[in-house]
């Protein structure tokens, strides 16, 4: 590792030993298949493809320390297909498995795979003691990737992706900047009688405001050559890709979409590695100013009556909506990029990863007790001798709930993996969770460094976590079974990131 305080050589450049090395490589993960789409309480299988998914990586390494990014576009990473892709990467001989971090872009329009560590296994497990699982005909048969396969394929195409990066890497640096771009909103709503609805109706008669606010900042790295060619960028925003998460194609969402004017402007080998910042509570779309999706959709959280016509933007449910946040995206990245206003990075280059356990966000009894009467209700008032994904989709809070207070004892906190990585004067910081815009603004508030970049769904899918103004407030994203811990644990989270950068400054 570099320390902070070891002089660079002549002109300001690295002395040889300290010289940053950038690698870059991006991978298909586009299935030939059709595929189960992962993100939504409805079975859905893939038509085709709108744009093509991606694991995008870029290695860097300053002396015998390094990391490696690998952003990809999925609903989210799971400790198992991590473990997967690392054991790969070891037998390959590549870099050291614990610096790599794979994060997710949270499209839901892409693979649905299936490790047996996810959440919805524990409410469907619950469910089959009252009666058994079956899928929808329509997502089994040969012409069909499923689950188990869609793992493989994905684990051995991210090592790939991991690996080219790595073997890819050359003499570089780096440029920090800052841009806007308004994209990521609030997407729980509050009412006067104290409850919140993600997706809620505000134009309701006890609407009273939204939640949360809401982060336009584009935090964003420029991979350079040693010559100064424009190679790449990450960009950092506080939204998930998804506009199109309802939609029975393939794609990428937005991102795919700001590939390509990116490239238009630097080059087709131009690389665009997309990194969530903590955005739990955010979307794509505005809430007050409300419209409509071209089409309709399967989605009774998204359904209005009376919709007035609004002059705001196009359909977020659609691909005009996706060239719209794309067409922001990059013309921020463009024109940053064109006013010369970023900074090269400085030469302390640290890396450090560690294990943090978090609490379980715990069910009382009584909890515990009117899901089970909610569950005994909904299966007695039905002639149905199984149950499916409409039927988890609604049961899905109180099984969570069941399986958490049958745990909890058993396993009262859990761990999760940490990564923190100065770059110069700028910092890297990671979570496994859909985390809420509150916890990332704490962090970056109260961050020593000049930047702070945080990567949301990375190293693990663990859910969502809420504030405790959101669990107060209740439903999707702030239920028990929506996460695995909660607020208590989240101000730990925010502590110890807050711990781990200090000890970098």
């Amino acid at each position: 590792m570099i320390l902070p305080g070891e002089a660079p050589g002549e002109n300001g450049n690295l002395m040889d030993k300290y010289e940053m090395l950038i690698g870059r490589s991006e991978v298909s993960i586009t299935p030939e298949k059709k595929v189960g789409l992962m993100g939504q309480f409805i079975e859905r299988i893939s038509e085709y493809t709108e744009t093509e998914v991606t694991a995008t990586a870029v290695a860097i390494s300053v002396g015998d320390d390094s990391v490696v990014f690998c952003s990809c576009d999925l609903v989210g990473v799971t400790a198992g297909l991590v473990s997967a892709v690392r054991e790969k990467i070891t037998a390959a001989g590549g870099p050291d498995p614990d610096k790599i971090i794979i994060c997710a872009t949270h499209s839901h329009t892409s693979l649905c795979y299936r490790d047996g560590l996810d959440t919805l296994e524990f409410s469907s497990g619950i469910l089959n003691r009252y009666f058994p699982y079956k899928p929808a005909a329509k997502t089994v048969g040969e012409e069909i990737m499923d689950e188990e396969e869609a793992f493989n394929f994905l684990a051995g195409r991210i090592s790939e992706a991991v690996i080219r990066a790595w073997e890819d890497r050359k003499p570089g640096y780096i440029g920090f900047a800052f841009g806007r771009a308004a994209v990521g909103m609030c997407r729980r709503a509050c009412y006067s009688d104290g409850s919140a609805l993600m997706w809620g109706d505000t134009s309701a008669d006890g609407f009273v405001s939204l939640e949360g606010g809401n982060d336009s900042g584009l935090e964003i790295m420029y991979f350079h050559s040693a010559d100064g060619r424009p190679m790449g960028a990450a960009v950092n925003i506080a939204c998930p890709a998804q506009v199109l998460e309802h939609r029975l194609f393939i794609s990428s969402d937005y991102w795919g979409k700001v590939k390509k004017r990116l490239r238009a402007k630097f080059g087709q080998d131009f690389t665009v590695l997309a990194l969530c910042a903590p955005a739990g509570d955010q979307c794509p779309r505005d809430l007050i100013r409300w419209v409509e999706p071209e089409t309709p959709i399967a989605d009774p959280n998204i359904t209005r009556n009376g919709v007035r016509k609004r002059r705001a933007d196009p359909s977020m449910f659609d691909i005009s909506g996706a060239e719209t946040v794309a067409r922001r995206i990059a013309d921020e990245v463009i024109g940053v990029y064109e006013s010369g206003n970023y900074d090269r990075a400085g030469h302390e280059f640290i890396h450090t990863v560690r294990k943090l356990r978090l609490p379980i966000r715990r069910v009382t009894k009584e909890e515990r007790d009117l899901a089970e009467k909610k569950i005994t209700e909904a299966v007695s008032g039905t002639e149905k001798e199984s149950f499916d994904y409409s039927d988890n989709a609604l049961l899905y809070v109180y099984a969570g709930t069941v399986a958490r207070f049958e745990t909890q004892n058993i396993t009262p906190d859990f761990e999760i993996e940490l990564h923190t990585v100065r770059i110069g004067d700028s910092v890297v910081t990671t979570s496994p969770f859909e985390l809420f815009l509150d916890y990332g603004n704490r962090i970056r508030a109260k961050s020593p460094a000049a930047q702070t970049f945080m990567i949301q769904l990375a190293c693990d899918s663990l859910g969502y976590l809420p504030t405790e103004k959101a669990e107060k407030g209740g439903h999707y994203s702030a239920f028990v079974s929506s996460g695995v811990t909660g607020h208590v644990g989240g101000d730990i989270l925010v502590r110890e990131t807050l711990a781990d950068i200090n000890r970098l400054f």
